[in-house]
């Protein structure tokens, strides 16, 4: 039996929707406008105080709209736009403020899912491959959740003392919903973007109906990114630290072993200044439309990139994002990298404070108005001038998107796309 999502859209003291076609509830029958808000610690709807509601539809077809949500949190091209989503909408209260939750089918969220993190345009091995990954994502969130839940285990993402900061970013921090809708999670915008090819994606989904990726009796968790820059990253590299069999390096092209020890300093200076042969070493515009919907465009490149800050920008820079006052900032020191050359510790030396601080998305999070494309990068220090030059979108572990749509468009299966990234992992349906 096809089991249900639910998917945290929206959180705000004020929500507006549409109900597009009829719901039900509190026993009412309701169609049209509506908006909620937060007083007294509940939520106010028509006149009165609840503390959840939930609207649920018989008809397969109904959907309803949510405005203004915000799509790329913390990105570059964060916005708000108004979305339309199938299946039932609850309205909880969580931290003083009002959350939009979707509750959909499996299957009906990865069609969203595949629409949302690429274009349908995709060939059709790829749209397969990721609707695997994505389902077995997914499956494998919810279960590591209910173990913590029954295991009651503290699970904590962040270590601080004086000279050392280390923190990642996962998704257990949504307690009273499985998975987020923007790229914390897996990007989901309900039937939004609908294109005139959409039964593609749906023919992706039906194909793989109920396929996941599993390693021995688990389902794999299946991450995924948009370039690795040639080489995977470990799993916990960037994560807990758990070592995943499926999740290891090897070089993103048809002789995957041949991997250079991209955890020292000049293998991976001489690796993010070249630009090696590999699947996602591309700019073939057709391929990078199939990966990416017209806002990841204004990205440029990001299989090799650079940006330069001057020190007063990086110290200003580091001091908002971090919350950490290291003056002056005089160096950036690279103290670990993973198997991808992404900087797993970077020690940042200021006039007033030194501190080291990890993993690949704090760091890229802390040098960057949003994110630095990735932690791959190097460091040149020129006068008052801090030069990065980087390698990759994202954390490069799991599949590549850029790299995958080079395959599909090569002629690979999705069977052996997926095998590529998920080292030793078998293809199973579970329902």
């Amino acid at each position: 039996m096809e089991p249900k999502v639910t998917v945290g859209v929206l959180w705000n003291k004020e929500i507006k929707f549409v109900l597009n076609t009829n719901y039900s509830c509190l026993g009412k029958s309701i169609q049209g406008e509506n908006s909620v808000v937060f007083a007294d610690g509940q939520i106010l709807w028509n006149g009165s105080l609840c503390k959840e509601l939930v609207f649920e539809s018989q008809d397969a077809d109904a959907s309803f709209t949510i405005k203004d949500v915000v799509i790329g949190i913390g990105f570059h091209w964060e916005r708000k736009e108004d979305q339309q989503f199938q299946g039932a909408l609850k309205l909880i209260v969580e931290n003083d403020m009002i959350t939009a939750i979707n509750l959909i089918g499996i299957e009906g969220y990865l069609t969203s899912v595949i629409s949302s993190e690429m274009s349908a345009t995709a060939s059709l091995e790829l749209l397969k491959a990721h609707a695997v990954i994505s389902r077995s994502w997914l499956l494998a969130q919810i279960e590591k959740n209910k173990e913590i839940r029954t295991n009651e285990e503290t699970y904590t993402t962040f270590t601080e003392n004086e000279s050392e900061r280390i923190r990642w970013y996962d998704r257990e921090d949504h307690i009273n919903f499985d998975v987020c809708a923007d790229d914390h999670c897996q990007r989901y915008q309900g039937i939004t973007r609908t294109f005139s090819n959409i039964e593609i994606v749906k023919q992706a989904i039906d194909e793989t109906r109920g396929q996941v990726l599993k390693s021995g009796e688990k389902i794999c968790d299946a991450r995924f990114s948009k370039c690795c820059g040639g080489v995977f990253e470990e799993f916990q590299n960037c994560w807990e630290d758990t070592k995943l069999p499926y999740l290891v390096k090897r070089r993103d092209s048809e002789n995957s072993m041949d991997i250079p020890d991209l955890t020292k300093e000049l293998e991976s200076d001489q690796w993010i200044t070249s630009r090696p042969d590999a699947f996602c070493n591309t700019q073939d515009k057709n391929i990078l439309g199939q990966v990416l919907n017209n806002y990841d465009q204004e990205t440029t490149d990001f299989f090799r990139w650079s940006v330069t800050y001057t020190q007063k920008e990086i110290s200003e820079l580091a001091y908002k994002r971090s919350g950490i006052d290291f003056g002056t900032i005089e160096e950036l020191i690279p103290v670990e990298r993973g198997t991808s050359g992404r900087l797993t510790k970077l020690k940042i030396v200021g006039s007033k404070k030194t501190m080291t601080i990890g993993k690949e998305l704090e760091i890229r999070r802390t040098l960057s108005t949003s994110h630095l494309y990735s932690s791959a990068f190097i460091i040149d220090k020129k006068d008052d001038k801090f030069v990065l030059t980087g390698a990759g979108w994202g954390h490069g572990v799991g599949l590549c998107q850029i790299g995958a749509a080079v395959m599909g468009e090569k002629g690979y299966s999705n069977d052996k796309i997926l095998l590529h990234y998920y080292v030793g992992a078998t293809i199973e349906k579970q329902y």
